[in-house]
């Protein structure tokens, strides 16, 4: 049997892919194994957002090109953003790499990887606006919660973003089809669904002419076993009494909504292209605030952006300050090219690590406070891992997504992919501590 080793590089988006090529992989017949060390092919299936992810992403490459010049590695497969957004550079600079395909071409991976195992070189570039492909998935994450794809691509156009350009228009997924891989998932044991895309909340426009999200929240909570509803990437301009009304009501779906704001001056934000202003960003999270109790919010936020002075940059803290968001993804500025920001006029680098790292500062203040307001209280838990230098459970809580945000350390005998009852004893820089009330499966 020939084998081949996977790396998924990026966001969340990308590791569906990923999961979509091990399955059409293995279900050919080749085995997956854990390294490339040894394999007969590898697949890196890569990021190309930001300077960061690019700079991963040539590394790992570089990494399996000298494993494969000494002969440890067979071919070498190069997937996803890096190669759609830079297709000529990588097919003249790296000749190592035995094939390429961009995003919309992942469904070709095993004539790909025929291909190279023949000897041959392979190329595809399909269209990267083309409706989604449904492929079934390997699920990689977990044990107890996956991630839910509900749509590819992104119509927001915002001046200092290349993924429109990377990923292609805006596209929803059929209701059915999320349904039936929601209810396939839940039957293999995944007990919270992190619902993603671009922008979900935009979810059905394209398809069915209007906004869909609270129709397919209400749909999902029917599914038997299901336990936590996650939503990520909900714009601040799509929001509407609907949604609101079904996100407060709805038990399943999880108190804690990631809205990407990126910034709060008015002026930034016109020149960003961002739809809305600074004061229709603080009316909405008050609006959520009142009619959704012990809501978390989590944001994505760019220090340095073209157009912040330090006045600009003192009025983003201070509305940090006032709106106390519970969790903060911060990044310095990165002009992309191709981008109309990467044209605008903008602080230095250093400037702009220096401000993220500032409120980053300001953010983990914000967070501590919220981790100490848990302490008492009893929460339900998703049980991960045992880790061996914390020497404890790990879980997390409702207001913890997986990757990014903070975790809960437990006593008891925890059992992995559960969700249990959790006395919180303490907190220890934004860390929860605390005891299981009863074990195993909560309810």
């Amino acid at each position: 049997m020939r084998s081949f080793s996977l790396t998924s590089l990026g966001c969340a988006k990308n590791l569906v892919n990923s999961e979509q090529m091990m399955y059409l992989l293995e279900e050919a017949g080749f085995q997956n194994v854990p390294e490339p060390d040894g394999a007969d092919f590898a697949v890196i299936n890569t990021c190309g957002f930001i300077d960061a992810a690019k700079e991963e992403a040539i590394d790992c490459i570089l990494e399996h090109t000298r494993l494969k010049a000494a002969g440890q590695l067979g071919a070498l497969i190069v997937t996803g953003c890096l190669p759609e957004r830079y297709q000529k550079e990588i097919l003249e600079e790296l000749p190592e790499v035995d094939a390429v395909l961009g995003v919309g071409s992942f469904g070709e991976i095993v004539r790909a990887a025929e291909a190279v195992l023949d000897g041959r070189c392979y190329r595809s570039f399909g269209d990267s606006s083309a409706p989604v492909e449904e492929i079934p998935r390997l699920v990689s994450t977990g044990p107890g919660w996956a991630y839910l794809r509900i749509a590819e691509g992104c119509d927001n156009f915002c001046a200092f973003c290349a993924i429109p350009a990377i990923r292609g228009r805006y596209r929803s997924r059929d209701m059915d089809a999320i349904l039936r891989e929601a209810e396939a998932l839940v039957a293999g044991g995944v007990k919270e669904l992190i619902v993603i895309a671009q922008d979900i909340t935009r979810y059905g426009t394209d398809r069915y002419g209007h906004r869909s999200l609270a129709e397919l929240c209400r749909r999902l909570s029917k599914i038997t076993g299901l336990q936590w509803i996650r939503l990520h990437y909900l714009y601040p301009d799509q929001f509407d009494d609907e949604l609101i009304e079904e996100i407060a009501s709805n038990p399943k779906v999880l108190k804690y909504l990631d809205i990407p704001i990126q910034h709060i001056n008015n002026a930034i934000l016109r020149r960003m292209n961002r739809r809305g202003s600074g004061d229709d960003i603080r009316k909405l999270l008050c609006t959520l605030r009142a009619r959704i109790p012990d809501l978390v919010l989590r944001t994505s936020l760019i220090a340095g952006l073209p157009g912040e002075g330090e006045s600009e940059f003192q009025e983003l803290c201070a509305f940090l300050r006032e709106a106390r968001i519970e969790r903060a993804g911060v990044f310095p500025f990165s002009p992309e090219e191709g981008t109309p920001a990467a044209l605008m006029e903008h602080v230095s680098e250093e400037e702009a690590r220096q401000r993220a790292d500032e409120i980053l500062t300001l953010q983990g203040e914000i967070l501590d406070a919220f981790a100490e307001t848990q302490v008492g209280r009893t929460l339900d838990v998703l049980v991960e891992r045992w880790d061996g230098e914390y020497d404890c459970w790990i879980g997390r809580s409702w207001a913890d997504s997986p990757e990014i945000d903070s975790f809960v350390c437990l006593s008891g005998n925890c059992v992995p992919g559960q969700i249990i009852e959790v006395n919180i004893t303490g907190a220890e820089n934004g860390v929860l501590y605390g005891t299981a009330v009863r074990e195993g499966l909560k309810g």
